[in-house]
C-alpha cells in the first residue's frame, strides 16, 4: 500500500498523560526522534482524578521511574503543597511517600519539561490510526488525514479509547474531565486483531473551600522532616508552608440518601457495563458491600494554592447530580458546601494485557507497545511506570540494542508488568504491597540501588547524578564494612555503658554490626561506642544502613528466593514451541500456555492454573527438545 508520509519519527506516542510523558521523554533522551501526540495538549500530564502522587506500593513506583531516569518524581518535588509519610508505625517494607499537588501547577510543570526537551515534539492531534505492514508498524494516520511515517508506536490514551461519562441515567461519548473520547483509534485496534477489554473508573464531586465548615472536620498536616520522591532533591527546598487536608466521614444519614436512591444508580440499574476497580470502589458499591459499616473516611484535598476546588476522597459516585449533591449536605461539615462539579463514571476500552511482551510490546504487532490505562491499570503512578518501560523498549528496539525487562525482584514496576502479562486483569489493576511477594527488598528508601545501575547503562542517568549515586553508593559500603570490622567486648567498662543505656550487657564479643542488629539499638548508639563514621551520613543512609542490618536474616532469605527464581528465568522457551505436542500437561494449563505464551519457565510458574506437576512436564519436554537438537548438529558436523 502507499502512503503519503507528510513527517517521519523513530517513536510515536499518543497521548500525553502520565504514561505518554513517561515514555516519550525517556525515549527522545536516548537519542531517538519522537512525536508526543494529544487530544488536548492542557490536558498533559492532567490528574483527572485524585490531585495525589503516591501512597502505598505507588510511592515505590515513583522512586522506581526516578531511579531509572524518569520525570515523575521530579516533577511532583517542584509542585506539592503537602508531604508525607505513610505507615510510619509499621515495617519498612510498605512505608511509602505521598504528597498532595498542586494538580494546575502539575500540569504546566511537567508541559514545560516536555517542550524543553531535545528529540521530542509535541502536537495537538488525535490519531485515527495505526498502519501496519507484515504485522509490524509503519506509521500513523491523524483525524485531519495527516500521514507520519515511524518505527514504533506506543498507546497510552488512559481512558478516552471510546471513552463515555455516565452521572444517573444520563450517558454521553466523552473521554476524562469531559474531553474528547477516541472513537476510530478504539475501532483500529481491534481491527488490528487485538483482544479489547471494557473497563470502569470514577470520580467524586469537588466542593468549594470557602463553604467547608472546617472547624468539625480533623486536620491532617504534612511532615515537619524533609523528604523527597526525587534523589535528585534537597532538603533545603522542602516546602515549610504546607496545605493540610482535612478528616470527615459519611454517616448514617448518608447511607440512607444512597439505599434510597440505588433504583437511580447507574452501578446497579445496568447503566454501567464496564467492570469497576474492586480497590476503589465507588460510595455507592461501599454501602452495598459493607453494609455493617457505620461510617467511611472521606479526605477533603485541595487540588491548589491558587484554586478554591477541593476534592471529596472516598466519594467517588456516578449517581444522578440532584443525589450528589444531597449525599454531600449530609456529611458533617459539608452541610452548606457547594458542589463545583459533579462526580462520574467513565467506561473505555483497554488491552487485554496477556497479549503483551514484558517490555510491553504486544506480540501480534512488531513495534505496537502499549502502557498506562490502556493496558487496564488504574493510577498515575502504574501508568508512569509502564511509561518509561515502554519508552526505554521502543528505543532499544529501534536502536537494535538488548531489551530491558525488570524482574519481580528488581521493583514494583516489575511486578505490576508481570502481572499483567502473565495473569491478565479482570478489573482495573491496583498495585498493593501485597502483590510483591520481594516487598523487604523492594523499599522506598533503596530503589536507587536497585535501578540506577541500569538507568545509567541505558543513558537516562547522567553524569552529575551518577557521581553523587557514587557516593552515596561508596558511604554505605564503607560503614557497612566498618560496622562488620570492629568488635565490642564484654569487658567491665563496656558494659557499664551498655546497662547503662538501658540494654542488655554482652556475654560475648559482638560486632558493631551484630550489637546494632538488636530491635532496640539505633545506629546513633553504636556511634557511641565507636565514634562517628569517617564521612558525615545523612539520615537517609543511616536509615537505609539501620534497615539492611535489622532485617538481614530476612533480606537473604529473600535473595535466596530470588536467586532460584533467576534460574528459572533464565531457562527460555521456544518462542515457536507446539504446545499440543507436549504430552501429560493439564488441559487448564495447555490453554493458559497457549494463551499467554510464556518466554520463561519462570514466567510459565507464575501462570494462574498451572501447577508444579505442569512445569516438571514441560521441564521434561525441552530438555528432551534440547537434546534432540544437539544429536541433529553433531550429526550434521
Amino acid at each position: 500500500m502507499t502512503y503519503n508520509f507528510t513527517e517521519e519519527y523513530d517513536i510515536i506516542v499518543i497521548g500525553a498523560g502520565h504514561a505518554g510523558v513517561e515514555a516519550s521523554l525517556a525515549a527522545s533522551r536516548m537519542g531517538c526522534k519522537v512525536l508526543l501526540a494529544t487530544i488536548n495538549i492542557e490536558m498533559l500530564a492532567f490528574m483527572p482524578c485524585n490531585p495525589s502522587i503516591g501512597g502505598s506500593a505507588k510511592g515505590i513506583v515513583v522512586r522506581e521511574v526516578d531511579a531509572l531516569g524518569g520525570e515523575m518524581a521530579k516533577n511532583i518535588d517542584k509542585t506539592y503543597i503537602q508531604m508525607k509519610m505513610l505507615n510510619t508505625g509499621k515495617g519498612p517494607a510498605v512505608r511509602a511517600l505521598r504528597a498532595q499537588a498542586d494538580k494546575e501547577l502539575y500540569s504546566k510543570e511537567m508541559r514545560k519539561t516536555v517542550e524543553n526537551q531535545e528529540n521530542l515534539t509535541l502536537r495537538q492531534t488525535m490519531i485515527d490510526e495505526i498502519l501496519v505492514e507484515d504485522d509490524k508498524v509503519v506509521g500513523v494516520r491523524t483525524a485531519t488525514h495527516q500521514e507520519y511515517a515511524t518505527k514504533a508506536v506506543i498507546v497510552t490514551t488512559g481512558t478516552a479509547l471510546r471513552g463515555e461519562i455516565i452521572i444517573g441515567d444520563l450517558k454521553y461519548s466523552s473521554g476524562p474531565n469531559h474531553s474528547l473520547a477516541s472513537i476510530n483509534l478504539a475501532d483500529n485496534l481491534k481491527e488490528l486483531g487485538l483482544e479489547i477489554g471494557r473497563f470502569k473508573t470514577g470520580t467524586p464531586p469537588r466542593v468549594k473551600a470557602s463553604s467547608i465548615n472546617y472547624d468539625v472536620t480533623e486536620i491532617q498536616p504534612g511532615d515537619e522532616a524533609p523528604n523527597h520522591f526525587s534523589y535528585t532533591s534537597r532538603d533545603e527546598d522542602y516546602v515549610k508552608d504546607q496545605v493540610p487536608c482535612w478528616l470527615t466521614y459519611t454517616n448514617g444519614t448518608s447511607h440512607e440518601i444512597i439505599q434510597n436512591n440505588l433504583h437511580r444508580a447507574p452501578m446497579f440499574t445496568g447503566v454501567v457495563k464496564g467492570v469497576g476497580p474492586r480497590y476503589c470502589p465507588s460510595i455507592e458499591d461501599k454501602i452495598v458491600r459493607f453494609a455493617d459499616k457505620e461510617r467511611h473516611q472521606l479526605f477533603l484535598e485541595p487540588e491548589g494554592r491558587n484554586t478554591e476546588e477541593v476534592y471529596v476522597q472516598g466519594l467517588s459516585t456516578s449517581l444522578p447530580e440532584d443525589v450528589q449533591r444531597e449525599l454531600v449536605h449530609s456529611i458533617k461539615g459539608l452541610e452548606n458546601a457547594e458542589m463545583m462539579r459533579t462526580g462520574y463514571a467513565i467506561e473505555y476500552d483497554m488491552v487485554l494485557p496477556h497479549q503483551l511482551r514484558a517490555t510491553l510490546e504486544t506480540k501480534k504487532i512488531s513495534g505496537l507497545f502499549t502502557a498506562g490505562q490502556t493496558n487496564g491499570t488504574s493510577g498515575y503512578e502504574e501508568a508512569a511506570g509502564q511509561g518509561i518501560i515502554a519508552g526505554i523498549n521502543a528505543a532499544l528496539k529501534i536502536q537494535g540494542k538488548p531489551e530491558l525487562i525488570l524482574k519481580r525482584s528488581d521493583g514494583y514496576i516489575g511486578v505490576m508488568i508481570d502481572d499483567l502479562v502473565t495473569k491478565g486483569t479482570i478489573e482495573p489493576y491496583r498495585l498493593l504491597t501485597s502483590r510483591a511477594e520481594y516487598r523487604l527488598i523492594l523499599r522506598h528508601d533503596n530503589a536507587d540501588m536497585r535501578l540506577t545501575e541500569m538507568g545509567r547503562e541505558i543513558g537516562l542517568v547522567d553524569d552529575e547524578r551518577w557521581a553523587r549515586f557514587e557516593i552515596k553508593q561508596n558511604q554505605f559500603d564503607n560503614e557497612m564494612k566498618r560496622l562488620d570490622s570492629i568488635k565490642l567486648k564484654p569487658v567491665k567498662e563496656t558494659n557499664a555503658k551498655v546497662e547503662e543505656m538501658g540494654f542488655k550487657p554482652l556475654t560475648d564479643a559482638v560486632t558493631a554490626k551484630e550489637f546494632l542488629r538488636r530491635p532496640e539499638v539505633s545506629y546513633q548508639d553504636v556511634v557511641a561506642f565507636i565514634g562517628p563514621a569517617a564521612e558525615d551520613l545523612d539520615d537517609k543512609i543511616i536509615e537505609l544502613i539501620e534497615t539492611e542490618i535489622k532485617y538481614e536474616g530476612y533480606i537473604s532469605k529473600a535473595m535466596d528466593q530470588v536467586a532460584k527464581m533467576k534460574r528459572m528465568e533464565e531457562k527460555r522457551i521456544p518462542a515457536n514451541i507446539d504446545w499440543d505436542d507436549i504430552d501429560s500437561i493439564a488441559t487448564e494449563a495447555r490453554q493458559k500456555f497457549k494463551l499467554i505464551n510464556p518466554e520463561t519457565i519462570g514466567q510459565a510458574s507464575r501462570i494462574s492454573g498451572v501447577n508444579p506437576a505442569d512445569i516438571s512436564i514441560l521441564m521434561v519436554y525441552l530438555e528432551g527438545k534440547n537434546r534432540s537438537i544437539s544429536k541433529t548438529l553433531q550429526k550434521s558436523k
